[in-house]
Formats: C-alpha cells, structure tokens, sequence
C-alpha cells in the first residue's frame, strides 16, 4: 500500500499523522516522558492508570495515561540524537509542550553509584546532531523550572540524586571512552573520561544535549532524569534505578 504524504518537504501522512511516530494532534497531551528504550515505554505506561499503547512505527512505541489524574505521554526516542531529534521535531509539531528524558547513563564520577540518579542542568555537545541546527558554542541547557520539579520529586522520594552537567556522544563505544571492534582505540579517546570528570562532568548519555539545545530553540520545556547504570571509573554496570527515574519524572509533571 502506498502512503498519501503531503510533500517531501513536509511529509506528514494525511489526516497530519506524523511520518515517524504516527501520531497527530491531539493525540498526545502537552508532557511527554521521552526514552531511548521502547521497552522502557511500556514500563512508564504500565505505571499510569487507563495507560496504552497507541501505536508503534519503527522502533518508535507511543503511548499514554493518567498519573494522578494529569494526562502524560511515554514516546520512545530510539537510540542516539539523529533519532531524537526526529522524534522531537515531530512531537512538537502535534502540540507538546513539555518533554523529559527519562534515560540511563554512565557515570564518569567515582562518587556516584550504580542505581543513582542524575538531574541535568546541561550538557557537554560531543553529538553531532544538534550542530546542524546551530553553531557549537550555543549552550545545551534544561528549562530550569522542569529541572526544579525533578529534583523536587527526587527529594520528595528520597531517591539519592545528583545534579550537574552530562556529556552526550554519538557513540556507544570509541565516543565514550571504550575500545572499538578488535581493540581499536586512538589517542584522543585515552583522556577522554578524566579529562570531562576533571571538569565536573557527572556522566556518559546520548540524547540529552539534542533535547536542550531543541528546547531552547523551539520553546519546549525540556529535561533529564537519567538512571546510572554504569561507573566508568568503578567499572561497574548494572541495570538499576531506572524504575525510580521513572517515579521521579512522573511525580514532577504532577508536581
């Protein structure tokens, strides 16, 4: 079956559904919790009361539901910031206002433990997507008054926290710190973690610093809550504390 869409220019399927995520306006309230893992997704649902899945297109799952009684959108990113940034795009385009990343990441701090979590209030741009929309020095930072409300819930929670400026990268392996396939590694990747630690950077992540920098373009309050799965310092990962970033950013958008 061939897709009706609007122009190459402006490809939105008709009816004005969304080429990727496949939804239109309307369909979504103003706040979206935004993951990388569509699995992830479906956890945040689960947790929302009349929650569901709306639909799913490319990896891309959509869903929604009420938490205490204020209607919240769960979008999967996909991977990376090229993917978010289509995501973004798209969910700005049917009406959304406000989008938190509720994420994971690794820590390059020897302080912050596996199952933590981290409030960022910027990030450090080594992602390559946010440069095709401006130039490098812009900043990468979270709207404050979001960023209020998740360290707000963190407390309220008593979930243990930190707050401070991430990195984000293209890449899972080489732009992080870790060898590629067959050990391959060059010079500039071997102080990559202490030099960013040395400057106070809290951790590794891949969509974050997209998500600010489009926020702050398009006029979207925007944010991070990010579970540590990984020390880099420590060498530790476990998959921990993504439940409690998921109540941290849900108590905020009701907060």
């Amino acid at each position: 079956m061939v897709e009706k869409i609007s122009s190459a220019d402006k490809p939105e399927l008709e009816g004005g559904y969304q080429y990727h995520v496949r939804v239109k306006r309307g369909d979504l309230p103003e706040v979206v919790l935004l993951s990388g893992d569509p699995e992830r997704v479906e956890k945040i649902v689960s947790l929302l009361d009349d929650g569901k899945i709306i639909t799913k297109h490319r990896g891309l799952v959509v869903g929604k539901g009420f938490y205490k009684n204020k209607e919240v959108g769960a979008v999967c990113s996909g991977m990376g910031a090229p993917s978010t940034a289509i995501v973004v795009e798209e969910l700005a385009r049917v009406g959304v206002k406000t989008i938190i990343r509720v994420g994971s990441t690794g820590a390059i701090q020897p302080h912050i433990n596996v199952g933590d979590i981290i409030i960022a209030t910027g990030a450090v741009r080594l992602e390559g997507t946010s440069k095709q929309y401006i130039i490098s020095e812009y900043p990468a930072i979270s709207d404050f008054e979001t960023t209020m409300r998740l360290i707000n819930s963190a407390k309220k929670l008593g979930v243990r926290y930190y707050v401070g400026i991430v990195a984000s990268t293209d890449s899972f392996y080489t732009g992080q710190g870790r060898e590629g396939y067959n050990g391959y590694k060059q010079s500039w990747m071997k102080n990559l973690i202490s030099d960013l630690s040395k400057a106070n950077v809290l951790s590794f992540e891949m969509e974050t610093s997209l998500l600010f920098v489009l926020g702050s373009l398009y006029k979207l309050k925007t944010g991070s809550v990010l579970a540590v799965f990984a020390n880099r310092i420590t060498n530790e990962f476990k998959t921990l504390g993504e439940l409690e970033a998921i109540k941290v950013a849900l108590e905020a958008v009701t907060s």
